[in-house]
């Protein structure tokens, strides 16, 4: 080939590559998943017992799994819903993984936890220009009156040419701040700083060529709006909830493969409706323990009844994990509302393990029906072998994915 011509090919292909989304190229993965220390750590302080001692002795080979799932990608030490967070998701094992759907001021959706989440998970209070156009402006603490810090930055104040030019953070904020800088200093301490300083933000799209190039499945949430609908006049929620499933058509995903949620029933129903492939795998996530004041003992407060979700088309309930778990004096059991599910025919996907921060005190919101039960970061596992084994969920949400890729490798699950 003449020099000239392949400066030019070479030009060309440096260019092609160039143009490429950083989320479509190719990342090389580990041969088999890669869990570190700390699902042995857990081991350890486990308390001694049969389920001890059989995951004691568990040293792989360990596997990728769909019962591990990658809650906001691994955001226990990496910014949620990041190139980093969904990686470092895949390898540790995770199956499939999450990307909550929000949209921007023109009408883009893009990865967010929350529509307005962006002053406690991006740097946008440090940007002047941007900042000047969230909904609400940081108000630094006054001490004397006991005011707290606050701000309100959501995806719909900006456009996605201004989203791309955010850094994800931890996500938190300090209370207490008196600048924007302080405010947004607030990560928990029981998480990290030391992957945060450059975390990538993702557009939908730019996460589906990601998490398709990770060998991974999808579960996108479709998160509740938090302005008016229809957004700007003619954007309704249906628009919205058909853009998410578009998307995925639009790149060749199976239906299979996506299990696409909503914590609004009407959204599953929607695509039970319009889109039967995507349907019959939508996830209706739990909300009326929130709205109805929904009592995992009491049938006469789920409403609809796990029968009626059956017979409406939902095949997936998602509740979070104190819902499906109760006491029999000191032993952690199904709760009534999970036994019920399973009778109605419903699978069950749970959430969140790994999010409360360390167990020694009980933990928190995710553990607070067997709370007396959980005094020790040992019991992470105990909690997820009752999930798996006795109320039967077919997957586990997990802010740290080795965990979930750990138990479900030495317990034989596919």
């Amino acid at each position: 080939m003449p020099a000239r011509h392949r400066s030019a090919l070479l030009s060309a292909l440096w260019f092609l590559t160039a143009t490429i989304p950083a989320a479509a190229q190719d990342i090389a993965l580990p041969r088999e998943p890669q869990i570190g220390p700390r699902p042995f750590y857990l081991v350890d302080k486990m308390k001694d017992g049969p389920l001890k001692q059989q995951l004691s002795q568990c040293t792989g080979p360990f596997r990728k799994t769909d019962f591990s799932i990658g809650h906001r990608g691994a955001a226990l030490e990496f910014p949620e819903h990041t190139k980093e967070s969904y990686v470092a998701a895949a390898r540790m094992g995770a199956g499939i993984i999450e990307c909550d759907v929000t949209f921007t001021k023109d009408r883009e959706l893009v990865c967010r936890h929350s529509q307005c989440d962006l002053h406690t998970t991006t740097n946008i209070l440090t940007v002047p220009e941007l900042a000047a156009k969230c909904t609400q402006a940081f108000s630094p603490a006054d001490p004397s009156t006991g005011k707290k810090a606050s701000a309100k930055c959501c995806t719909s104040d900006i456009t996605l040419a201004e989203f791309r030019r955010l850094t994800a953070k931890m996500d938190g904020f300090n209370a207490d701040a008196k600048t924007p800088e302080e405010y947004q200093n607030g990560t928990p301490r029981w998480r990290t700083d030391l992957y945060a300083n450059s975390g990538t933000l993702m557009t939908h799209d730019e996460s589906i060529a990601l998490i398709k190039s990770l060998g991974a499945k999808f579960t996108p949430e479709l998160k509740a709006p938090e302005v008016a609908m229809p957004f700007d006049g003619d954007y309704t929620q249906e628009k919205y909830a058909g853009q998410m499933i578009a998307a995925y058509k639009k790149a060749g995903i199976p239906p299979s493969d996506v299990f696409a949620q909503s914590f609004n029933l009407a959204d599953v129903l929607y695509w039970v409706k319009t889109e039967p492939a995507f349907g019959a795998q939508a996830v209706y996530l739990e909300d009326r323990y929130e709205k109805q004041g929904l009592d995992p003992a009491k049938p006469e407060t789920w409403k609809p009844s796990m029968a009626e979700l059956k017979a409406q088309g939902v095949a997936i309930l998602g509740p979070p994990i104190w819902t499906m778990l109760t006491l029999n004096d000191k032993e952690i059991v199904p709760s009534e509302y999970a036994k019920a599910a399973k009778a109605a025919g419903l699978d069950l996907i749970g959430w969140s393990l790994e999010r409360d921060g360390p167990l020694h005190k009980g933990g928190g919101f995710y553990h607070k029906s067997i709370r007396s039960a959980v005094d020790r970061d040992g019991d992470t596992l105990t909690v997820l072998d009752v999930l798996a084994k006795q109320v039967g969920i077919r997957g586990m949400f997990s802010d740290w994915p080795a965990t979930t890729t750990f138990y479900a490798s030495c317990t034989g699950m596919k």
